[in-house]
């Protein structure tokens, strides 16, 4: 057995998963220097380049992708179960790295992650931020957090949100102006606030519901975003209409800041979900994580009078 090649090889898979060796130094705390002799280390014990390397693109090879194949997993069971190990005798700790859609950090991610800062203090959450789909575990992610409708079937889903509507809103001074829109074609006379999907970059198109029936609209207007919360800003500034995630306008809603046009044409969404592959359900990181935000999503439910939420 290579000790030796066995010390380095996290780093082979920072490199893998970060696509560069500057960004895998960061995570990992090391010097961009100290990752490449890493790296040039295990190619020499192996005997073959792990990496294609260009000024612009690090890349994987046929020997590096099946290296990391296999060492990406093991290493991660090797963490999760030295973190049982450690929650034996004391409590949960370690780091648990989590991606979510942006809209999830302020409904389902800041309340579990402020709870969890006391009662879990040896635990630290990383969250990262993205818009588009991704590979959790090739990504070297603990769980994600997406709609319901959005994650794939061999994924365990643990419910964090009830079910919310997707809706219209403007600002009083926008109506005031322009009035309000009586129906879904309407639409096409108004400015509304465009929302281009990062991944694919096309602009998404509103899913909306008329007389019983499902109507994807497409729409236009003088700005586009890439996040709700920036649609959100622009709504309450009056610069045109926005569809959002009904949680997220809530406080504004209420509080007559921005009001909710063509409300018969919601849609329900499924809420969203905690999703993470089977053998990592037991990580006693997770396991926090999961407990917490039952638990304030039952005392939230209880409050507003809805059911509990299960998994």
């Amino acid at each position: 057995m290579d000790r030796d090649l066995l010390t380095h090889l996290p780093v082979i898979v920072a490199v893998a998963r970060r696509g560069g060796f500057a960004l895998a130094a960061a995570e990992l705390g090391m010097s961009p220097s100290a990752v490449s002799h890493a790296v040039r280390l295990v190619e020499e014990r192996i005997g073959q380049p792990l990496f294609a390397r260009t000024t612009r693109s690090v890349s994987l090879t046929e020997a590096g992708k099946a290296l990391v194949e296999t060492a990406a997993p093991a290493l991660q069971d090797i963490g999760e179960r030295i973190d049982r190990i450690r929650s034996i005798k004391g409590r949960p700790s370690g780091l648990l790295r989590i991606n979510a859609s942006t809209i999830a950090i302020p409904l389902a991610v800041t309340p579990v992650v402020a709870s969890m800062a006391e009662r879990y203090p040896d635990i630290t959450v990383e969250i990262f931020a993205d818009q588009g789909l991704v590979d959790i575990v090739g990504e070297g992610f603990d769980a994600g957090i997406r709609l319901g409708e959005m994650i794939a079937q061999d994924m365990v889903a643990v419910r964090l949100t009830p079910p919310f509507k997707a809706v219209i809103v403007a600002s009083p001074a926008y109506i005031g102006r322009h009035g309000r829109p009586r129906g879904v074609a309407d639409l096409a006379n108004h400015n509304c606030i465009g929302y281009r999907l990062v991944r694919s970059g096309a602009l998404y198109r509103w899913d909306l519901t008329e007389d019983g029936k499902d109507v994807v609209m497409e729409t236009g207007g003088t700005a586009i975003v890439t996040d709700s919360l920036a649609a959100i800003d622009l709504a309450r500034a009056g610069v045109g209409l926005a569809y959002l995630f009904e949680p997220l306008a809530r406080a504004d809603l209420a509080a007559g800041r921005l009001v909710q046009v063509l409300p018969q044409s919601a849609i329900e969404e499924p809420g969203l979900f905690l999703y993470f592959p089977r053998r990592a359900a037991m990580a006693p990181k997770l396991r926090a994580f999961i407990d917490t935000a039952q638990e304030i999503g039952r005392t939230s439910l209880r409050i507003s009078g809805r059911k509990t939420l299960s998994e």
